[in-house]
């Protein structure tokens, strides 16, 4: 029981620093955003409305995968929807959605980000835009699951972003990866008179076979 308490304790400290990163790192504002943890059939989540720099060891938050409150007394991010959705839906032991400005600004203009870097391909391709829908709703969760296919990022329409991944370190690196690529899309196509050249999918395939090496020991 020690070892298992001690597993939970220390995810929930991974969370709460990967949450803060998202505030230092501007993808999101005050509360906006929320992450979670998946272990096994327990899922760690950011409370609704609790500034992530109050967070601490005695304010642990987790639900089951039907989204019951199993750890904790406050109540689990609105938002916990999309990420129950994710767990149910692919092996992802994490999860972070955020508010990030460059990528919600794209999510007004296009149904997808444009394959601007080849770093699309380390998403799975280009990313999509899910359909507006209301917070914290069924019906943004199944819109953002339609979006994820085959992908392990998307963007919300006039809402924000979503990632998930192996860890913490992982989904949130994705997201922004996500923000870069969003920002650079849109600096390129601001400038008068000039299109942004895109990457084909032969090229985006190949990035993707490169990728798979990334970081490997040789």
């Amino acid at each position: 029981m020690k070892d298992r308490a001690d597993r939970l304790a220390e995810a929930w400290g991974e969370l709460v620093a990967t949450a803060r990163r998202t505030v230092t790192d501007g993808l999101v504002v005050g509360t906006s955003g929320n992450v979670s943890r998946r272990i096994k059939d327990l899922v760690l989540v950011t409370p609704s409305g609790v500034p992530y720099d109050r967070l601490g060891p005695g304010d642990t938050t987790a639900v089951d995968l039907e989204g019951r409150q199993i750890i904790g007394t406050l109540r689990p991010t609105s938002e916990l929807p999309m990420h129950l959705a994710v767990y149910r839906s692919t092996t992802a032991t994490a999860v972070v959605h955020t508010h990030a400005p460059y990528a919600t600004a794209v999510s007004t203009l296009v149904p997808e980000l444009p394959p601007v870097h080849y770093m699309t391909a380390a998403l799975g391709g280009p990313v999509r835009v899910a359909p507006y829908a209301l917070y914290g709703s069924d019906e943004l969760a199944a819109n953002m699951l339609d979006a994820l296919r085959d992908r392990t990022g998307c963007l919300l329409q006039n809402h924000g972003t979503l990632t998930h991944g192996d860890s913490l370190d992982q989904a949130l690196d994705r997201t922004a990866q996500l923000e870069w690529m969003c920002r650079v899309w849109l600096t390129a196509s601001s400038v008068p008179g000039h299109t942004p050249n895109l990457l084909s999918a032969g090229q985006l395939d190949a990035a993707a076979a490169q990728l798979r090496g990334y970081g490997r020991q040789g």
